[in-house]
This record gives structure tokens, C-alpha cells and sequence, in this order.
């Protein structure tokens, strides 16, 4: 238990001084660069979201499987 306590102490603070970096390179860049970093953020995130979205819509499939494949479903879904 302390170990897990301790790794996840030990990444949080990698994460921080990650952040740390990040934010001191940003301040050297001549500011026309920053509308494009905001850019690469922003579309990072979008693909972040994207990827758990299918990662949930993925998981969530075989237990739905049961009640899609039933004879009662196609029939209410016909007509659309």
C-alpha cells in the first residue's frame, strides 16, 4: 500500500515539473507561435476525448449486444 501511495506521489510530482517545463519554454516563444501551440492543445484535447469516447462506446458494446440483437428491437427500429 505505501509503495502505491509512493508512485503515485512520485508521478504527480514528474507531472508538475512536467507542467513546470512546459510553462518556461512557453514563456520563451516569440508570441506568433502561441496561437499555434493553443492550436496543437486544443486539437490534442479533441483527440483525447475522441479516443475515450470509442475506448467507453467499445467497452459498453458487449453488454448492450444482449438487448440490440433481440427480434423486438429490429422491429421498433424498422421504420427509421
Amino acid at each position: 500500500m505505501i509503495n502505491i501511495i509512493l508512485d503515485i506521489a512520485q508521478t504527480h510530482n514528474q507531472t508538475i515539473m512536467l507542467k513546470e517545463q512546459i510553462t518556461q519554454e512557453l514563456e520563451k516563444l516569440p508570441e506568433p507561435l502561441l496561437q499555434e501551440i493553443l492550436d496543437f492543445v486544443q486539437f490534442l484535447q479533441a483527440k483525447y476525448q475522441k479516443d475515450k469516447i470509442l475506448e467507453i462506446t467499445i467497452m459498453s458494446e458487449s453488454s448492450l449486444r444482449k438487448d440490440w440483437l433481440k427480434p423486438e428491437e429490429d422491429t421498433a427500429w424498422q421504420d427509421l
